[in-house]
């Protein structure tokens, strides 16, 4: 007997029910393991490295981001950052430019990284300065606007230019920072008496208007609220004063490249590509140790040997459900406080209407004691992709002006209210800047208030720190080794007196203590 084909009826009626079933299916579609050697959860810098490195030393790796930012918030159709990001030149962090040659990275981002032009502005209520990467036209221009106290200037900025070159060697031999344990201790010490560079003290002093404002970018590059000792106020503004670069993507960007690296070497990542996103709900533990971790809307149970953490403290702290068993665990993460964040106003405009002469990378001295310097980074504006129909806007010559200062901490908890006041200040400030700018915006945002469905935790592109630990040499925080033997941290709380710099070293060395954790026992099996 012949079989009729099904009715038109019957097939659209099997598809809507199966389109309504699709709608309905929150869960997120994991990876078909459930066993690793390693969990990386957590979308820092830090933890993104020791992913790529593991996965390229053939473990078995799988990267949660978490608290991914993505590659910006989406608001009036278009991509925007959630903050200013300065990075240093490669040459200028050795030990990182030797983990990215490993993972054959290093030409990619060699050719990605640019610097600003001119390399960096500063903007006064008498003048403005254009710190070109050219000697001779730095010299002249400063000169020019300067005069005498002009020779200051350019003499502390060549000096504190260089300054991170005599700690170059110190950070090649991998030290054990922060140490744990009587033994890493004692071989810290003898590596510091070996380098003596360590502890040159500031080049960029004095009480001139223009170097005050340059050392006003210290806490754009660096994690700590109140740095005091000579690594923590020379190294990291030293690497980024030898030539201000920008990374397409910002931050963010340079997590995705690592994110790919990770897949491409054969480990899952859990990242923000899938609509739904990937959000950790809690840890499971097997006693003190860590056994594995559980993802929101959905009841598989991700296994691993150890966990690397490159999520902040406090949101590491949220996952531990069970508070009175991992108390250890809590009070080593207790020691971090955040103490400051990055506010951020972003203004899209035609690139017609932004004052001739305007850099890429401006520090404004704002004459404001509570708010500080604002921190401006121009770049060409991107769309967000096209949805439910509607085509992604044009951009073509339009620019974003990303401005970040920094407030309280406390800010987030004053209210909509008090956030709408700051962005307000910071409008104001653009606006003396460049006064017939505002009437040609296309878009005025703030990731606090415009950066829909991304949760409070997620919001904090570049939070200050201090700590109630020791900081060793001034540059360090938590310790990487915590309570709960089988996690680390590889998180921008380690070393947060090195910017950048620190963020990847934890990352790297994260990497070699998996390595040694995963020798001493045989790795679970999948």
């Amino acid at each position: 007997m012949v079989k009729r084909a099904p009715a038109a009826s019957t097939l659209c009626s099997v598809a809507r029910l199966m389109a309504t079933s699709s709608a309905k299916l929150k869960l997120p579609a994991g990876p078909s393991r459930h066993v690793y050697d390693v969990i990386v959860l957590g979308s820092q810098l830090g933890g993104a490295l020791a992913a790529a490195l593991l996965a390229k030393r053939n473990h078995r790796v799988l990267l949660v981001e978490h608290d991914g930012m993505g590659p910006g918030y989406e608001h009036g159709g278009y991509v925007l950052p959630y903050a200013p990001f300065v990075a240093p030149p490669l040459k200028a962090m050795p030990a990182v430019e030797e983990a990215l040659t490993e993972l054959g990275l290093n030409a990619n981002v060699q050719r990605a990284l640019r610097p600003h032009a001119p390399e960096l502005q500063l903007l006064m209520p008498r003048s403005r300065l254009d710190l070109h990467g050219d000697a001779a036209r730095r010299k002249a221009e400063v000169t020019r606007e300067l005069g005498e106290e002009g020779e200051s200037l350019l003499g502390a900025l060549a000096g504190a230019a260089a300054q991170h070159e005599a700690s170059d060697a110190f950070f090649k031999a991998g030290p054990a920072l922060p140490p744990d344990g009587f033994f890493e201790g004692w071989g810290l010490k003898k590596l510091i008496r070996a380098h003596p560079g360590l502890a040159t003290p500031p080049r960029l002093t004095g009480d001139s208007a223009s170097v005050s404002l340059v050392r006003g970018l210290r806490p754009f590059v660096t994690h700590l609220d109140r740095p005091e000792a000579p690594l923590a106020l020379t190294r990291a503004m030293s690497q980024v004063l030898s030539a201000p670069s920008y990374f397409p993507g910002g931050h963010e960007g340079l997590r995705e490249l690592l994110a790919r690296r990770v897949a491409e070497l054969g480990g899952d990542v859990l990242g923000r590509d899938n609509p739904t996103g990937f959000i950790v709900e809690e840890l499971a533990f097997d006693g003190s140790k860590f056994a594995g971790m559980k993802l929101m809307r959905s009841d598989t149970m991700y296994r691993a040997s150890c966990l690397v953490a490159a999520t902040d403290a406090g949101a590491l702290r949220r996952l531990v459900t069970d508070k009175k068993h991992h108390r250890g665990l809590l009070e080593h993460l207790d020691q971090s406080n955040t103490k400051a964040l990055l506010f951020t106003v972003n203004w899209v405009v035609p690139e017609s209407a932004l004052p001739r002469g305007l850099g890429e990378l401006a520090l404004l001295d704002t004459g404001d004691a509570e708010l500080g310097p604002v921190l401006i980074q121009v770049h060409p504006a991107r769309a967000a992709p096209a949805h439910g129909g509607k085509e992604a806007k044009a951009t073509e010559g339009l620019r974003v002006v990303c401005a970040g200062a920094f407030v309280p901490a406390s800010a987030r908890d004053l209210g909509e209210e008090h956030l709408q006041g700051l962005a307000t200040r910071i409008d104001e400030h653009l606006d003396a800047l460049m006064p017939f700018t505002a009437q040609h915006r296309v878009l005025r945002s703030a990731p606090y208030l415009d950066a829909g469905g991304v949760r409070g935790s997620r919001l904090m592109p570049h939070p200050l720190f201090s700590f109630e630990s020791e900081a060793v040499l001034g540059v360090t925080g938590l310790t990487q080794r915590t309570p709960a033997k089988n996690i680390l941290l590889a998180n921008r709380e380690v070393l947060p007196g090195l910017g950048l710099e620190g963020e990847l070293l934890a990352g790297i060395r994260a990497a070699r203590l998996v390595q040694d954790m995963l020798k001493k026992k045989d790795p679970l099996k999948g």
